[in-house]
């Protein structure tokens, strides 16, 4: 199946609706042709498909509204894990607080960096690889105060939080993987378009036709997938995951003195 995140929200928003308004016209066209040979107007599935839309839409956008939700909590979870591991790194000796500190706030950048503009999926890969590295070294520098003091109080601590931020690194990164599946929005529009035919062919039996409220119809309704789909591309619509904890921690790191 063709991956629907591979394209912008716009040409799925041009499709979606050019197939809706297609397949409305195809509608009204055999209603036109039934109605012209001296069929009667029976009784259609217009309503219970619009009824089977809404429920598909409803469903459809808890579903992406809750992945939305995962997705704040991450980026505050892992500012809070950032924030604690640079608190604690404070109390490690020399030459490794500072090192530590630093390391850190470059840590911080990369995901603003990534968040707060449009990236390939080159860049993020890179970011990914980067914080990686990030947190090999920052572990190196565990190590090497463990070894020197194996008491919890500060290294036994600070490794702790610190196992805790490659942790929530892992988190984020799922919660921002984990989309609604293909096959419910294909399967939105599929319903959307049989809705529209239906609509389009009770139309048919009209002596005049009014093309507007059916393709205000279909617009509306394709604008409402989108909606969806917005809410679960964070990065790529209108909608975005507030960055305002990691500009809080950034912040914090840049203050620290020692």
């Amino acid at each position: 199946m063709i991956d629907l995140y591979q394209f912008s929200l716009l040409s799925i928003l041009l499709a979606g609706t050019a197939i809706i308004l297609a397949i409305t016209e195809v509608g009204w066209r055999l209603g036109r042709r039934v109605s012209r040979k001296g069929g009667d107007h029976t009784p259609s599935l217009e309503g219970p498909m619009l009824g089977l839309l809404a429920l598909m839409v409803g469903f459809t956008f808890a579903m992406a509204l809750s992945r939305f939700e995962a997705r704040r909590d991450a980026v505050l979870n892992e500012a809070n894990a950032i924030g604690t591991t640079a608190l604690r790194a404070r109390l490690l000796p020399e030459p490794h607080r500072a090192e530590v500190l630093k390391l850190l706030r470059e840590y911080v950048k990369i995901r603003l960096d990534v968040t707060q503009r449009s990236s390939s999926r080159i860049e993020v890969v890179a970011a990914i690889d980067r914080s990686n590295a990030i947190q090999e070294n920052l572990w190196q520098h565990a190590k090497a105060v463990a070894a020197k003091d194996n008491s919890m109080v500060p290294s036994g601590l600070f490794i702790q939080t610190l196992n805790e931020m490659i942790d929530s690194q892992a988190k984020r990164l799922a919660a921002l993987r984990n989309r609604v599946p293909n096959i419910v929005v294909v399967a939105l529009f599929g319903i959307a378009a049989v809705a529209g035919g239906f609509a389009g062919y009770s139309t048919g039996f009209d002596k005049r036709r009014s093309r507007i409220p059916v393709m205000v119809m279909g617009v509306v309704i394709a604008g409402v997938i989108i909606l969806i789909l917005d809410v679960d591309r964070p990065a790529d619509g209108f909608i975005d995951v507030s960055q305002q904890p990691m500009l809080d921690t950034a912040a914090s790191l840049e203050a620290f003195t020692d």
